[in-house]
């Protein structure tokens, strides 16, 4: 077999290992399909009466009429968050199969280890194209509007699931690093942090200065910040200079994280175990 077909074949069988893990786990499912909505009543609702969005009506509402609200400053940054949320299953479950062998009996086996790797990326970014629908499907029940053009909706959900495609290498790099299912567990904790330090809650303005410059230079909030430009969301003055050139900036984060993390997750999971034999 030539190797770009072996890339295809290990590519659809990793894909179809992991999208079946999911059907056999209908609680894991369950569980991604519900926290958008989880995450657009508390968000939404507990905070949206209390964060004032520079050019938005205050109330936290998101009315059709009304110009936009909280909920629409806030959607993009739930899209982003659901797509930063790809490092966590994926670093835990590729710290699962080191630790449980799986690793080194693929290794062992003459298959492609980037087919392998892409596979997992792909069967990830499919349930994330789901879950990211519901979340847009919850936004629009409680007001949030796509007020651009069709095109530049479209660009944005291009973005988010590019970036979630990013965050997945990032995750399985992390995870074959640490080979720990527990560590990694306890790791996963600290990429939520990431996810608080950004514009996607509260407009970066009110943050102390240091706090404020790594909010903007963030990757997640020039998602966010490109989200709410290509939707036609509310959202705060953008001074920083990452955030006036925010789809670029995304873009660039993605080719430099693919470039660095990729390669590397390749090479990690190809070489792993085999010091020490």
């Amino acid at each position: 077999m030539s190797a770009p077909a072996r890339l295809l074949a290990d590519t659809w069988s990793s894909m179809l290992r992991i999208l079946l893990a999911y059907r056999r786990s209908p609680g894991l499912v369950a569980a991604s399909l519900a926290v958008p909505v989880l995450m657009v009543v508390l968000f939404g609702y507990v905070f949206g009466s209390a964060v004032a969005v520079p050019g938005a009506p205050a109330g936290g509402g998101g009315s059709a009429g009304s110009g936009g609200g909280y909920r629409e400053f806030l959607m993009p940054g739930l899209f982003a968050m659901v797509a930063v949320n790809g490092i966590m299953p994926t670093m835990v479950g590729a710290a699962r199969d080191v630790g449980r062998g799986i690793t080194d009996r693929l290794r062992s086996m003459a298959v492609s280890r980037t087919g392998l790797l892409l596979g997992q990326t792909l069967a990830d970014l499919l349930v994330s194209m789901v879950v990211l629908g519901l979340l847009a499907a919850v936004g629009l029940a409680v007001g949030w509007r796509i007020r651009g053009g069709a095109g530049d909706a479209a660009a944005a959900f291009g973005l988010l699931l590019l970036f979630r495609f990013t965050m997945t290498w990032v995750g399985l790099l992390l995870g074959l690093a640490v080979g720990k299912e527990d560590a990694a567990g306890q790791l996963a904790v600290a990429v939520f942090p990431l996810a608080m330090v950004t514009n996607a809650f509260v407009p970066t303005g009110g943050m102390p200065g240091w706090l404020a410059a790594l909010a903007d230079w963030n990757p997640m909030s020039a998602v966010v910040q490109a989200g709410r430009d290509l939707f036609g969301n509310p959202s705060a003055p953008a001074a920083a200079w990452p955030m006036q050139h925010a789809t670029s900036v995304s873009l660039l984060w993605c080719a430099l994280l693919l470039l660095l993390c990729g390669p590397l997750a390749v090479r990690k999971f190809a070489t792993h175990g085999a010091r020490g034999r």
